[in-house]
């Protein structure tokens, strides 16, 4: 997945959990208001890929932000278009109301950071809706199904000595991902070919999931073309994300697929499901693929 985690062995779930507010992400993810529409932030460098900060973490950045500037609380879908890569440091986020009505609001937001010269470059600009998802209806009519894959205990995480990718990102010590045996072929160089990527995830402090979290979930995973027998970076061009409900405590399961890489794009369907067995979010991203030798 793009700028997402390079290594099958991630960071391991500390012992103390952190609640909402008082986690890293939270931490690394404030916005400070500097006039109305305008945020200040400051890009985390614990976020990083091959020194790129991810796109999943820039989208809960920009999240919070809509969330704090427009009137209704959670974000229902998102769709962000990634200009440049973010690097680490301080940045400018400007927001814009597009319309507020009575269950939803939409929203725009660009983040900004500074060249050399002083001048501002765009990195990424997202345009989302948002609702109360307290207020949704319990109806549920689905064929969707939870992804068939091992029990945690049973998958691969960092106790499980796999074998490290060159380029190793920090993103991965904040992050708590067991990953499907099936789905890490690609770490002793036999990878399927099937460009599934499935596992289990969680932060690592232990933070429980939260519609705002869920905008990085669906980009933490190792990339799929990892999966396809190529290995590098995968950037986003594109990333929309639906929150469908509020997740439930507890680890999350993440399947992403993708059918088709062609022209040198490729596209990353994911599901994330929560501990109740309920599909919370899903996303579809169109990602350069890494470019062979």
């Amino acid at each position: 997945m793009a700028q997402a985690a390079t290594e099958a062995v991630t960071g391991a779930a500390r012992t103390a959990p952190a609640t909402i507010g008082d986690s890293e992400f939270d931490r690394d993810t404030a916005v400070t208001l500097r006039e109305e529409g305008v945020y200040g932030a400051e890009l985390s460098a614990g976020w990083t890929i091959i020194h790129a900060v991810n796109g999943g973490y820039l989208l809960a950045l920009l999240g919070r932000a809509l969330g704090e500037a427009l009137p209704h609380p959670d974000p229902f879908s998102v769709s962000a278009h990634y200009l440049t890569a973010s690097v680490p440091g301080p940045a400018v986020i400007r927001t814009q109301t597009v319309r507020t009505g009575r269950t939803l609001s939409t929203g725009q937001a660009s983040l900004f950071q500074y060249a050399e010269d002083s001048s501002e470059i765009e990195r990424i600009r997202v345009l989302a809706t948002y609702g109360d998802l307290d207020t949704l209806p319990d109806d549920v009519r689905t064929t969707a199904l939870p992804p068939a894959m091992p029990d945690r205990d049973h998958c691969l995480g960092p106790s499980d000595g796999a074998p490290r990718i060159p380029g190793s990102s920090a993103i991965t010590d904040r992050l708590d991902i067991k990953l499907d045996p099936a789905t890490v072929g690609w770490a002793i160089g036999a990878p399927s070919g099937k460009g599934e990527m499935r596992g289990w995830f969680g932060l690592a402090d232990g933070r429980d999931p939260d519609p705002l979290s869920l905008l990085l979930t669906v980009d933490a995973l190792p990339p799929t073309s990892f999966e396809l027998g190529l290995t590098g970076w995968t950037p986003t061009v594109e990333l929309t994300t639906h929150i469908r409900c509020r997740p439930a405590p507890g680890p999350l399961r993440v399947a992403i697929t993708t059918r088709n890489l062609a022209g040198g794009f490729l596209e990353e369907d994911a599901e994330v499901w929560d501990s109740a067995d309920r599909l919370v979010a899903q996303s579809r991203q169109l990602a350069k693929a890494p470019r062979t030798k």
